[in-house]
């Protein structure tokens, strides 16, 4: 959760053109099982460096995002390009899956996937 409070202090407004936003809170355990499984990969990835990742506590000021529907659930990651919804995963469906419907979420934004490092 440390994340989550380093960015609390920071205006919703300058966070990267195009991110993945996790939603989270407090004893979420599929949110716990995705820290363990892709927090310490994410960044480092194609995905990671082409989205960077945000989090917001769910039961905290939500972000100056454009959703396409409210988020009800945790995790729920939603991509977002230009202040705007533009896919979403609900839940954590184990890491084998994630990679996959997050590879289809970026096909479908058209958000190339090359190494930008």
């Amino acid at each position: 959760m440390m994340a989550v409070a380093a960015l609390a202090g920071l205006p919703l407004g300058v966070w990267a053109d195009t991110y993945l936003l996790m939603a989270e809170e407090d004893g979420c355990y599929w949110c716990g099982k995705w820290n363990e499984e892709i927090a310490h990969i994410y960044p480092k990835t194609a995905e990671g460096q082409a989205a960077p990742l945000h989090r917001y506590d769910l039961h905290s000021e939500t972000p100056d995002v454009a959703f396409v529907q409210r988020v009800h659930f945790t995790p729920t990651f939603v991509l977002v390009q230009d202040g705007a919804e533009v896919g979403r995963i609900e839940g954590y469906p184990g890491e084998d899956f994630f990679w996959g419907l997050l590879t289809m979420m970026f096909e479908r934004a058209n958000i190339p996937l090359e190494n930008r490092g």
